[in-house]
Formats: C-alpha cells, structure tokens, sequence
C-alpha cells in the first residue's frame, strides 16, 4: 500500500507503469478461450515459473510456443525492450490526447472525431471497430454503439477508462461521469457500467486506505442491480469467507458461464478476485490477475493500473519497470516512441487543470 505521504505525481506515473507493465505481462496468453487458468499455470509450472514475479517466461515447449500470441517475443523476460503495441495502451494515451484536446467538457462526438483522425480503423476490435465503422457511415453517437454491434458489452469500454480515473483522484462520481461520456460512443449497458467502475476504482486508488474500500466506493457510482454491480460484490462476498483465490474463481466462472471470454461481466470478476487477493502487493496483483485467465492483458493492465496507483512508482518492482525503457510503442497517430514519464507528466498538468479534482488534499 502506498503510504499517507506518497506523492500524486508518482503515484501517476506508477498508474501508467502498472496499465503498461500488467498489459505486456498478459499479452502472450491473450486468448480466454484457449488459455484458460489451467492451462496457463501449466505453462508456468513447465516453465518453472510458479510462483509467477516477473514476465512470462519463454515457452519451456513448442506446442505452448504455437499457441501463445505472435507478440510473445517481445513480451516475455529478458526479451521486453520498450512497451509492445496494444490497444489497451493507445486507448490510454487517445484519452490523455482527447482531454488535452477538448478539455474536460469534451463529447462523445468528439471522442469519435479523434478515433477517425488518431487510430487506424484495423487497430480496433469488436465493438470499437463496430463503432469505427458506424462512424464513417455517417452514424451518430448513440447509434454508434448499438447498430449492427453484437460486441456492446464486452470490455472494449472498460479499457479505456483509466485517464479518467488518473486525472479524478479522489473524485470517483466525477471519473465515472468522464468514462461514461466516452463508453457510449461503442457501448451500452454493463460495458458502460464496467468503464464506469473502473473509473471510479482508479479514482478511489488515490484516496482509498486499502484496495477493499476502493473496490467498494466503485461501486457507488454503478447501479446495484446492474450485473457488473452484482458480479462484484458475489467476489467480495466469496473472499470474506475465506475461500481460496481459484475456489472463488471457479465458482464466480460457473456463475457467469455462457457470456464469453472478452464480455465485460467475467472480467470485472477476474479483475476484481486478483485485486483483493493480491492485497495491495503489486506483483502479486497483476500475476494473479493474468493467471485468472480470460482477457488477460485487459484485466492486468487495469489491475496494474490500480496496484501502481496505491503503490506509486518508485516502489513497483525493478523487474517490472526497468524493462519497459520508458518507452511505449502506440498505434495511436503522433505518439509512437512516447516517452512513458511524459505521458505522466502530461496527465499531473491535465489533473491539476481541473478545479472539481480531489488534488487540494493530496500531497506533491
């Protein structure tokens, strides 16, 4: 956990470190229909690789290394020269780009005038290149979102709330409300609730005395009744009686069965499970979380994110760090070779722009 005195300006960048970090450390495996949790503590077991405290390892046999993302390469230990480039990551650095474009009263139009002029249209996916498309037809936000989108509540949304969170601390309702501007452009329903959620538990990392408390202010901000909502607290319920990390995740994984690996209610309890186990230990956050399986590198950047929050960047460990070079590769237009300490630096300035923000009561 970070203490009473760390500073907001590295806990930011421990928020872009962790989001990078979590992302490129799921990468390989990022396919939930076939590197399911047994699979993938197979993988590490062959590799003696358990327990899991760095990158993945290269592959200790052929077939694991057939079946593993073409990016792996990149990605696994002793190999990671810089960030690879992922979605998980543009959409960061595309939100950093729109509020320091539009400000912080920006619109879902603008959001989807910045995808036209900033992210080549084979960069997105499912329901953010439904969306793409819809927008080139002419389409307006809503309908953006839900014509011809079969893809409207996976987690596409979810991953691109953290800007929000960061440039809010301490204000979850006001990070929600961003993400929720954003989301509606390519979702509806329990995809808007999860980048709402979030939002708001990045948000909350900043203030929040233990993960737990940040977890439960998130869900302030999203209707009780909505199934993110409820997907969230049966987790919760199943750690408070002290079941094992994988008991939790089989039970939660029968109870929402049937939704698919990239839906947005599976996730949120992949993601939720490896945040309270993991206990504020930011390593053992993000490598529960990807073990968890399903969208891997999805659910370990937005645990990064969280785990970087609460510890600040000069306490995430070397191994997770010093590989990435302070580099980021990006599909998004103009930041390719970003430096990740400016793309801090400029996320600090956008926060402390903002009169509504939480920044009065936070240290340096």
């Amino acid at each position: 956990m970070s203490s009473p005195g760390q500073g907001f300006t590295d806990r930011v960048l421990g928020g872009w470190l962790g989001r990078i970090a979590g992302n490129m450390l799921g990468k390989p495996v990022e396919r939930g229909d076939l590197w399911t949790r047994g699979r993938i503590d197979g993988y590490l077991r062959r590799a003696a690789a358990l327990p899991l405290t760095d990158y993945l390892p290269e592959p200790a046999d052929e077939s694991d290394a057939l079946a593993l993302r073409p990016e792996w390469r990149q990605c696994v230990r002793g190999r990671v020269h810089g960030s690879c480039r992922d979605d998980d990551v543009d959409y960061a650095i595309l939100g950093l780009h729109l509020l320091e474009t539009h400000g912080f009263g920006f619109s879902t139009e603008q959001v989807g005038e910045l995808w036209l002029q900033r992210l080549p249209y084979l960069q997105t996916f499912t329901a953010e290149r439904a969306a793409y498309r819809n927008l080139a037809n002419g389409l307006k936000p809503p309908l953006t979102a839900t014509y011809d989108n079969p893809y409207q509540e996976w987690i596409g949304a979810l991953i691109r709330a953290d800007v929000f969170g960061w440039t809010s601390p301490g204000a979850p309702h006001r990070a929600a409300t961003l993400a929720r501007r954003d989301a509606v452009l390519s979702h509806s329903g329990n995809g808007v609730y999860g980048a709402m959620w979030a939002a708001a538990l990045i948000s909350a990392a900043f203030t929040a005395p233990t993960v737990r408390q940040a977890v439960d202010t998130a869900l302030t901000v999203v209707p009780a009744s909505c199934r993110v909502a409820r997907t969230v607290r049966r987790v919760v319920s199943l750690y408070e009686t002290r079941l094992s990390w994988e008991d939790t995740l089989d039970t939660v994984s029968a109870e929402t069965s049937g939704l698919g690996w990239i839906h947005t209610v599976p996730n949120v309890a992949v993601l939720t499970a490896g945040l309270l186990y993991g206990d504020g230990d930011f390593t053992r956050t993000i490598a529960l979380t990807v073990r968890g399986g399903l969208d891997t590198d999805s659910n370990g950047a937005t645990a990064g994110s969280v785990a970087g929050v609460m510890t600040g960047a000069a306490a995430v460990p070397e191994q997770w760090k010093a590989p990435l070079e302070d580099t980021v590769r990006s599909a998004v237009f103009g930041f390719d070779g970003a430096r990740i300490s400016d793309l801090a630096e400029r996320t600090v300035r956008l926060a402390r722009t903002s009169t509504e923000s939480a920044l009065a009561t936070l240290p340096e």
